[in-house]
């Protein structure tokens, strides 16, 4: 099974992972919801927002860039807001031509936009620090404890279950197509455009039988093992004194992140 290709969780044992998960996930939906909220070019506020991301890297033991590096995935997303430098009435900054349009870039526009990128990176790296400090199972168990729908808490734990064992079938899938292909090393193979769809078309089919006939083996073997619709950790999931000073800390921060920003 390559459970690199999904797991993100880093083993430490700093001072963040040994928080208890309920933690981690409440401050990281606060942080996230906080950044929501802040007003439009509150740079101070997105300042000691990140700030405290980088405080937590620091508690967490995995360097102080270790957010940061992987946190521009998110920025091809944020593009989706692009169109606020347009639609949002303001002084024109820049106006241009596209197709036939006539597009102008106004200062509440860019303003906005801007925005909407560093909340989305700052959310996208905390998030990162979630499931590298906290184990996936964790995660799932805290959502429970924090009353969270029992159907949403399965969905979201059998569909990261079952991506390891579609990416296992693929990793089957495309074994078996190198052993058969007998490709040289350093020369083209295969056929026309045409021939290589039809074979990626056969491959996503049987990709699609083989995965569910595999998850409904996984899932009566979970049933023959006493699964009952939750699931089970060896980790005791009990408050401490330090987890509540450390949640009674930290949403006073962001509350203060909060206050600040209107200022």
């Amino acid at each position: 099974m390559h459970f690199d290709v999904f797991d993100r969780y880093h083993d430490t044992g700093s001072f963040l992972h040994r928080l208890e998960p309920r933690v981690k996930v409440i401050v990281t939906v606060v942080f996230i919801f906080s950044n929501v909220f802040l007003p439009d070019g509150a740079w101070l506020a997105f300042g000691l927002s990140w700030l405290f991301v980088l405080f937590a890297n620091a508690l967490s033991n995995l360097g102080l860039a270790f957010t940061f590096k992987r946190s521009f995935i998110a920025l091809p997303f944020a593009l989706a807001a692009i169109t606020v430098l347009f639609s949002i009435p303001g002084s024109p900054i820049s106006t241009f031509h596209f197709l036939f349009w006539e597009l102008t870039i106004t200062d509440a526009g860019l303003l906005r936009f801007v925005s909407i990128v560093i909340r989305s990176w700052l959310s996208v790296q905390m998030a990162i620090l979630l499931v590298a400090t906290t184990r996936f199972p964790d995660i799932v168990h805290a959502l429970e404890h924090l009353r969270v729908p029992a159907i949403l808490t399965t969905i979201i734990a059998f569909l990261y279950r079952y991506l390891f064992v579609l990416v296992d079938e693929v990793f089957r899938l495309l074994r078996a197509r190198e052993a058969r292909s007998a490709a040289v090393t350093g020369l083209r193979s295969g056929g026309s455009v045409a021939w290589r769809a039809e074979v990626a078309g056969n491959m996503a089919g049987q990709l699609f039988l083989r995965s569910y006939e595999r998850s409904d083996r996984v899932y009566n073997a979970m049933l023959a093992r006493g699964y009952t619709g939750h699931l089970n950790t060896i980790y005791p999931h009990e408050m401490r004194r330090v987890d509540y000073v450390t949640i009674a800390l930290t949403l006073l921060i962001i509350l203060l992140f909060q206050l600040i920003g209107r200022i």
